[in-house]
């Protein structure tokens, strides 16, 4: 399998409800909360990759462009945008939706890079 047929194929996508319980005291979803989701997403997405051990290593520049409200459905997509010798970068989008119409945008977006390890918890290549 090639590089790009392996990008292709991590593409991770997860769809979450967003309920009271993970939002703050204006009725949107916690900064934490998002940033956890992400984290978890880009995380599958790396390793559906590499088929490897990762850990993830630094989140870059995540950039909530728009609150998520309580009472929306959420997308987050995960998919690899850079790849080196022990290390990947990885694009997560959350997008929200309304429940009842279709509307739908783009909330938040950031990068996380990743680097696959062996059973000492040593970098090792990807591919």
């Amino acid at each position: 399998m090639t590089t790009e047929e392996r990008i292709t194929s991590s593409e991770t996508r997860i769809f979450k409800a967003v309920f009271p319980n993970t939002t703050n005291h204006y009725d949107t979803l916690f900064g934490g909360t998002a940033m956890q989701l992400m984290d978890e997403v880009a995380f599958i997405t790396a390793t559906r990759f590499a088929r490897k051990r990762v850990v993830t290593v630094s989140s870059d520049k995540i950039d909530f462009k728009k609150p998520i409200p309580a009472g929306t459905i959420i997308e987050l997509i995960g998919k690899v945008v850079n790849v080196g010798k022990t290390s990947m970068k990885v694009n997560v989008e959350i997008y929200t939706e309304q429940m009842y119409s279709y509307e739908r945008e783009r909330a938040i977006v950031g990068d996380f890079t990743f680097v696959a390890i062996d059973e000492l918890k040593k970098p090792i290549q990807i591919l």
